[in-house]
């Protein structure tokens, strides 16, 4: 049973915690009060776990969920204001796209397990993922552009799961979508009540448990071969657009405002 009401650790802990059972990882993201917004710090520990995971032989399947009220709310927009160099920056979505390419390289299947809000690359997060379970009050949303930040590695992943002029929407707009929205459009494979998101998820995990794990393996690595061939150019495209995004004027005017609680006050372009 993952605790989504966890309050923040009070003394330095993990940023992602693991815990193993009968061939399950979970791996919970572990900034609650920060709504588990992904920092450089995180991205790092996540791709460790994830690394340690591909070559445990004893794993089958992996879960990935969020403590406190939320998934995940997206990178961690006022960590980058504090470091608003080029290469900082550059390094943050070189990490993050690392991450989404790894959860389709695992040979293991990744389940995002998602409650509350999935923004930015908290959407991502969700769409990298081979398959979502989602309690019935989680909202969704790719909405750096309310930022003056359009999410173009977050629309990597979001254009492989849903409808193009969806996702486009969904990007233009920054709008939220809720989790029925989420299912209609393909985002996730099941709603439930949020007190059954564990057993809808362990229902899951069973399933992928008693198929042959080297059947399982080949399947997935097959699936995502001849379905994205072109899915990591596409990520250092969208990575080297949102560097140069992240490091305009407006961007930064934009996070200033959202960490402020104002509205910005945008440049006007002839």
């Amino acid at each position: 049973m993952i605790d989504t009401n966890m309050p923040a650790a009070s003394s330095p802990t993990a940023l992602v915690l693991r815990a193993d059972r009968d061939g399950v990882a979970t791996l919970t993201l572990n900034r609650p009060a920060q709504y588990n917004a992904l920092s450089a710090a995180l991205l790092i520990e996540l791709r460790a776990a994830l690394e340690s995971i591909a070559r445990d032989g004893a794993v089958r399947a992996v879960v990935i969920a969020g403590a406190g009220k939320a998934f995940c709310a997206g990178h961690d927009l006022k960590e980058m204001r504090t470091r608003p160099d080029r290469a900082f920056i550059t390094d943050i979505f070189r990490r993050c796209s690392e991450v989404m390419l790894m959860l389709t390289r695992l040979p293991q299947p990744v389940i995002a397990r998602v409650h509350g809000i999935a923004a930015a690359a908290g959407c991502q997060l969700v769409a990298q993922c081979d398959l979502a379970v989602a309690s019935a009050d989680a909202k969704f949303a790719v909405s750096g552009i309310n930022v003056g930040l359009f999410c173009a590695t977050p629309g990597v992943a979001l254009a492989r799961n849903i409808p193009r002029k969806q996702a486009m929407e969904m990007l233009l707009t920054g709008d939220f979508i809720d989790a029925q929205q989420a299912l209609d459009r393909g985002l996730v494979n099941h709603i439930v009540r949020a007190e059954a998101l564990d057993e809808t998820v362990a229902g899951l995990t069973a399933k992928i448990l008693a198929k042959p794990a080297a059947a399982v393996a080949a399947g997935k690595k097959s699936f995502y071969e001849q379905l994205d061939t072109g899915l990591a150019s596409a990520y250092a495209l969208a990575t080297e657009t949102m560097v140069c995004n992240m490091m305009s004027d407006d961007a930064a005017e934009g996070i200033d405002a959202f960490l402020q609680k104002r509205a910005p006050d945008w440049q006007r372009h002839s």
